[in-house]
């Protein structure tokens, strides 16, 4: 029998993990190993919350290791890999051909050491439309979307009959790797229009859509998910229930604003961005999330790279709301709600 989705798809994906598979994670003292010791990382801050919860179990597991994330923009993160800042960052775009060589020949120029650059896909992040809760709009096509953030709908009554005024677009920052994907996947490389603006933060995009009718704010899934079972967990509570065998749900939205549906020009039915829908590519936006280390396997930086890209790391990125890459998936049917 064909399983069948329901409408709100919140929890429509189980991330499992074979039993056992933690063993693995059993390890000896050492100063210096993958278990052991500093590193430091960039991270694209739009992928800040995902990142903490990784370091939070990593470093609970490991009490030995330590990992220092700088959060910053896209740009940053690869001039700090290339300045040899850092060995490890967390972007929205894989490292290219022409890039390794480059990188692995300044290593060799300045440090006299030969280096693997290694990278991976960690997850599929959707990008995801806020509104406030007074605001009528329920759904946008991607056409629509185009107009709003390259200016040429102006107001909410373009779109629809609507009593709201002009609107307001906010994103984190202009260069920020969201305020790329818009640019390249929406605009088709024209200019962010003169109704968007730079909120300073996803947690600033939050209070200005709160306090704004008006307003729509663009984010990564994952800062718009409600895991009512995590929500309240304190880093141990997080990190034994990644740990342990078995399922883990992919998380709820929040209902703090509301989350647009999203529909293809040529699709009739508009979609949450839920992650069955991400996985099933019916949600139209998404990006990938790409984690880049020159580290060796036996650094802690090295240690941390296959702690995320392995099984517990892929666990945690379920409970964010986005979908992991790298662990299979069970589809499981939810009965239907309103």
């Amino acid at each position: 029998m064909a399983i069948k989705f329901n409408s709100i798809a919140v929890a429509a994906l189980a991330l499992t993990l074979g039993a056992g598979a933690t063993s693995c994670l059993k390890y000896e003292k050492d100063p210096h190993s993958s278990t052991s010791g500093t590193a430091t990382l960039v991270c694209d801050n739009t992928f800040e919350n995902i990142l903490n919860q990784e370091v939070d179990v990593f470093e609970y597991q490991y009490p030995d290791a330590h990992i220092l994330v700088r959060y910053g923009t896209q740009s940053e993160a690869f001039d700090s890999l290339f300045s040899l800042n850092t060995r490890s960052i967390v972007v929205s775009r894989d490292i290219t051909a022409q890039e390794k060589s480059a990188l692995k020949a300044k290593y060799k120029k300045e440090r006299g050491a030969n280096i693997n650059v290694r990278s991976a896909k960690i997850a599929v992040d959707a990008v995801a439309f806020i509104v406030n809760q007074k605001n009528t709009c329920e759904k946008l096509t991607v056409s629509e979307l185009a107009d709003i953030m390259s200016g040429e709908s102006s107001e909410w009554n373009d779109l629809e009959p609507s009593k709201l005024g002009k609107i307001k677009v906010v994103l984190d920052q202009k260069g920020s790797s969201l305020a790329t994907y818009i640019t390249d996947s929406l605009l088709n490389g024209k200019p962010l229009g003169p109704n968007v603006y730079a909120a300073g933060s996803i947690p600033e995009i939050f209070k200005i859509v709160e306090e704004n009718p008006d307003a729509i704010g663009v984010l990564g899934v994952s800062w718009i998910t409600s895991d009512m079972d995590s929500a309240d967990m304190s880093k141990e509570e997080l990190a034994e229930s990644v740990l342990a065998d078995g399922a883990v749900m992919g998380a709820t939205l929040t209902q703090r604003v509301k989350v647009l549906k999203v529909n293809r020009d040529d699709d009739v039915r508009a979609y949450k961005p839920y992650q069955q829908y991400i996985f099933d590519g019916s949600y139209p936006l998404f990006r990938q999330i790409y984690m880049i280390t020159t580290a060796s396997t036996s650094n802690v930086a090295g240690g941390f790279y296959s702690f995320v890209t392995g099984p517990i790391g892929q666990k945690i990125i379920m409970k964010t709301g986005i979908l992991p890459a790298r662990v299979s998936v069970q589809q499981v049917e939810l009965p239907d709600r309103e």
